[in-house]
This record gives structure tokens, sequence and C-alpha cells, in this order.
């Protein structure tokens, strides 16, 4: 159901941001949402966009709106399914081969409350596409960052959480959902905020999160100029809930545009943590949205629950994300 919020900050928001010229983004799940923003935008302040997504009439129609609405941006489309870890792998080297180096990585690319199924890989398809994929997309391309860094001093990776990271049952990441267990994580009920379907993205949206902290700590320690920054979009007006159906009927669509104005925003205000993270003055280790994570605002530092950088939930984070994705992520070994 498409709910009506206008934008109140975006135009702002973009006034402060640079110029990128010359300067390459990699954005997953970009054919709608916050991560069609976030193309836009950076396409329009210079920069040269690389689209990740699965091959469909959406991403073919979304890449024709791009360049439509910025005539003069560079985009170039790169297949890339992130519930199939070899089209991740191949999508990396379709980047490598055209690139010595890139200048921000943004894993934005996710979906919500999902049935209870297994990838071709085995795994939950909402912690594959949400975390898993994006580890090894984050691993294959971490050279690319490092050059960047040397060369000019900054490049970036910026992981798109969500509110859900704060509303796991059990207040912590659970190595259950990081195995080989999709299809096998609690069934497919659904409720407003709750149920197995939404435990299972709660978990994952908590992984990002907890990886962009345990991905800055790890670069400082190494002394490597690529800054790891985290986003939530608050309540943000997007189709990543177009599935569920909590009622449809006339009332039931009057009343969330009349009710959704006072809880959400815009998917373009919903952007500004990503963007800021992006090309913005975004500190490394921080996590930005609306403020003491609310459904709408301007994006500003959100403090880490205990649960987010809590050192046993990071090593076992890296350590199950290694093994699932089959890469050893070794960051010293990239410098």
């Amino acid at each position: 159901m498409q709910i009506n919020v206008r934008s109140k900050l975006f135009s702002k928001f973009k006034e402060t941001l640079p110029r990128v010229d010359g300067k390459i983004f990699v954005i997953t799940g970009t054919t709608s949402g916050t991560g069609y923003v976030a193309a836009r935008t950076a396409a329009e302040l210079g920069g040269t966009v690389l689209l990740l997504n699965r091959k469909s009439e959406r991403a073919d129609s979304s890449f024709a709106s791009l360049k439509e609405e910025v005539p003069e941006g560079k985009f170039t489309q790169i297949v890339c399914d992130l519930q199939d870890f070899s089209s991740v792998r191949s999508a990396a080297d379709d980047i490598k081969r055209q690139h010595d180096k890139i200048y921000c990585l943004a894993n934005n690319a996710g979906i919500m409350a999902t049935p209870d199924k297994a990838t071709k890989d085995g795994y939950d398809t909402q912690m594959q596409t949400n975390h898993l994929s994006h580890f090894l997309l984050t691993a294959e391309l971490f050279p690319l960052l490092v050059a960047e860094s040397e060369a000019s001093g900054d490049a970036r990776i910026v992981n798109h959480s969500s509110l859900g990271r704060n509303h796991t049952p059990n207040k912590g990441l659970e190595e259950k959902y990081f195995g080989k267990n999709g299809g096998n994580l609690g069934g497919d009920e659904v409720k407003l905020m709750g149920g197995a379907s939404f435990h299972r993205y709660f978990q994952s949206k908590l992984a990002n999160s907890v990886f962009t902290y345990v991905l800055h700590a790890k670069c400082t320690s190494a002394n490597v100029m690529v800054r790891a920054v985290a986003a939530h979009p608050g309540g943000s007006a997007t189709n990543l809930g177009d599935h569920l159906n909590f009622g449809s009927g006339f009332l039931m669509r009057n009343l969330l545009n009349v009710v959704a104005p006072l809880m959400m925003q815009s998917a373009e205000d919903g952007s500004m943590g990503l963007i800021l993270g992006m090309l913005g003055n975004a500190e490394s280790g921080r996590l930005y949205g609306p403020k003491n994570n609310r459904g709408r605002g301007k994006p500003v530092v959100n403090p880490p629950k205990s649960y987010e950088n809590d050192p046993a939930a990071m090593d076992m984070l890296w350590k199950v994300s290694e093994e699932a994705t089959g890469v050893k992520f070794d960051i010293k070994q990239s410098i």
C-alpha cells in the first residue's frame, strides 16, 4: 500500500552536501526508496554510481528513471542477487575489472518480514540479503576502498540498519540466525513489529549495526583510513513492507495517510542518514538517523546500545559471517 508522506527536510539537507566529482559509489538496492534517492543524489553531485540489483524489469525501469532525472549522471548497472553468494562474487569481480578503487560502498538493500525460507546457499533469506551478502561484498571490495583511502585520504562503508535493530526479543544477536537454518527459524507468523518473520528481520538489522562497529574497530586498529558508518531511516515511507497486509481497504488506506505523516517521513527524508554517511561529514563508528531512534527527523548520532558494540557479539558476528560466506576477511592483509 502506497503511503503519502511529503518531504520536509531533504531539500535543505542536500544543500549541505559537497561535490563528489570523480568519486565512485557502489550502492546495493537502488530500484526504489532510500537507495534510489542516494543514487540520484550522488550522481547529481558528480559521483559515478554503480547500481547493484537483481536482474529485473524493475531494475531496468529505475535505471531509465535515474538517467531521465539526472541526464548528465554517470550510472552503471551491475547484476547482483544478494540471495546468491556466487552472484555477489560475480558482481564484485565485475567492479574490480572496471575500477581499481572505489570511494564508497553503501550496503543499502534489504527485505523485511519475509517468509521463513532458505536461499540457494541454505541461509535465511533476510539474513543473507541484509547482512551476509553485504559482508561478502565488503570483504571482496575492501582492497579497492583501501586504495581510494591511500590516494585521497578517505573512503567509506555505510551499512543501512533500521529501528528494528532495537527490537530483538532477547536484546542481542543470536548465532542460530547466521547458520544454514533457512526455513527452520520460527515460521511465517507476522504481527505488527512482531512474530517470527519480524524477529528474523530484527536480527539482520542488528547485524548491520554490529558489523559497522566491529569494522570501525578493526580499521582503527590497523590504521586504515576507511570510515565505517551506519544509518537508520526512521519510519520511512518506502515499499519495504508492501507485501504485508495489515488491512488494505478504503478506511485503512485513508487512516494511514492521515496518521503516517505524524509518525513517518518520506523516502527522501529517510535517506538522509545513509547519504550523510556516504558523502557528508560523518564520523566513523557512528550510526546516524532521527534522534533517539524516532520515526522522523534530521540525521544525528544515535549512541550504540550495549548489545550493539558488545565484544562477544562482534567476535561472533565476524566469525560466523566468514564461515557462512567462505571468505577470510583480514583487514590488515588488505593494506
